[in-house]
C-alpha cells in the first residue's frame, strides 16, 4: 500500500460531509507546504553537492543521491495534495494531474526502499564480504542498479496509473469502486515486493553489518574509519525510513486485510491513523538531507570543498575581468 491523496469513504454517499477532523482540512495544508519547501530545498542541495563535487561519487553516495531525487519527486507533488486536503478532498486539477501526481507519490515509496536496498547490500559487502566482493562495487554497476529501480518503481506504478481516476460524484482523486477489488489485489501483491521482502533484506544487512562493527571497533586503519562513517550515516537513514514508514505500512495491511461490511476497527479511527502516518512518512523526504550534514562527514567535507572550489572559481573570474579591464584601459 503506498500513500495517495485520500478521499472521502466510497461508503459515504454525502460528498457535502467529510469523515475528518477539521483539523486535518485547516492543518494539514500548512504542514505539507511546509514538508515541500524544505524538501525541495534541502533535496537540491544535496544534488548539487553530490553532483558538482569534482570528485566522483562513491558506490553509497550514488545511491543516496538518487534517493534524495526520489524524495525530489514526492515533494514537488504534494503541493497538489494541500490543494486537494484544503479543499475537502475535493481534486480540481482534472483527470490527467490526478494520475501523473499519484504516479509520482508511488514512484517515491517505491525506489527509495529499493535504492535503501542497495545501500544497505553496498554496506553488507563493504564491511562483511570484502575480500570476496569488493570488487563488485563500481560506480558503474551502481548507476546501473539506479536505473533498474528507477523502472521498477515505475513498473510497480502502474497499477496506480491505471486504476486512480477523478470519481464524477464527490470529484475525488481516488481508485473507482468498480476497480477497488482487482486493485486491492495488486496491493496484496505489492505489500509483498515493496515491504515485506525489502524489509527483510534491510534488516538482515542491517544486523550484519552491526556485528562487523563490533568486531572492528578496534581497527584504526583510516580505511575502517571511513567505512565506519559512511555505515553510521547509512544506518541513520535506514533507521529513519524505519521510523516514518513503518507505521503507515501496518495500517495500511490492516486496512487491506479489513472486511468493509464487518470492519473489526472503526474505519474513521483506521482512516484518521492512515492519514497521520502518511504525513510521518512524508517528513522522511525533509529528514534524510538533515542526517547528511549531522551525520555524514564525508558530505560535510564535499560541502566545504564544494564551497572552497566556488569561491576559487569566482576570485578567479574577478582577477581575469579586471586584468582585462587593466589591459583594455592601458591600450587605450
Amino acid at each position: 500500500m503506498t500513500p495517495q491523496p485520500t478521499s472521502v469513504p466510497a461508503n459515504n454517499t454525502n460528498c457535502s460531509e467529510t469523515p475528518y477532523k477539521e483539523w486535518i482540512i485547516t492543518v494539514v495544508p500548512i504542514y505539507i507546504l511546509l514538508i515541500t519547501a524544505l524538501g525541495i530545498v534541502f533535496n537540491v542541495f544535496v544534488l548539487v553537492v553530490f553532483w558538482f563535487h569534482k570528485k566522483p561519487c562513491t558506490v553509497a553516495e550514488i545511491y543516496l543521491s538518487n534517493l534524495a531525487a526520489a524524495d525530489l519527486v514526492l515533494v514537488s507533488c504534494l503541493p497538489f495534495w494541500a490543494v486537494n486536503v484544503s479543499n475537502n478532498f475535493r481534486w480540481p486539477f482534472g483527470q490527467f494531474l490526478c494520475k501523473v501526481v499519484s504516479l509520482g507519490i508511488s514512484m517515491n515509496a517505491y525506489c527509495s526502499i529499493y535504492f535503501l536496498v542497495l545501500v544497505s547490500i553496498d554496506r553488507y559487502v563493504a564491511l562483511v564480504h570484502a575480500m570476496s566482493f569488493g570488487r563488485m562495487r563500481s560506480s558503474k554497476d551502481a548507476k546501473l542498479g539506479c536505473v533498474m529501480v528507477w523502472g521498477l518503481g515505475l513498473l510497480l506504478s502502474i497499477p496506480t496509473l491505471i486504476y486512480r481516476e477523478v470519481k464524477t460524484e464527490c470529484n475525488t482523486c481516488s481508485i473507482s469502486s468498480q476497480n477497488a477489488s482487482v486493485y486491492k489485489l495488486f496491493q496484496g501483491l505489492l505489500t509483498m515486493f515493496i515491504f515485506i521482502i525489502p524489509i527483510s533484506v534491510i534488516s538482515y544487512c542491517t544486523v550484519k553489518i552491526i556485528q562487523a562493527l563490533n568486531n572492528r571497533l578496534q581497527e584504526r586503519s583510516n580505511k575502517r574509519r571511513r567505512e565506519r562513517k559512511a555505515t553510521s550515516l547509512v544506518l541513520a537513514v535506514v533507521l529513519a525510513f524505519l521510523i516514518c514508514w513503518l507505521p503507515y505500512h501496518l495500517f495500511g495491511i490492516v486496512d487491506m486485510l479489513e472486511n468493509p461490511n464487518q470492519p473489526s476497527v472503526n474505519p474513521a479511527v483506521l482512516g484518521i491513523c492512515l492519514q497521520i502516518f502518511t504525513y510521518l512518512a512524508f517528513f522522511n523526504s525533509v529528514l534524510n538531507p538533515i542526517l547528511y550534514v549531522i551525520i555524514g562527514d564525508n558530505f560535510r567535507k564535499k560541502v566545504k570543498e564544494l564551497s572552497t572550489q566556488w569561491s576559487s572559481g569566482v576570485t578567479f573570474s574577478m582577477v581575469s575581468l579586471r586584468s582585462n579591464t587593466s589591459t583594455t584601459t592601458v591600450r587605450r
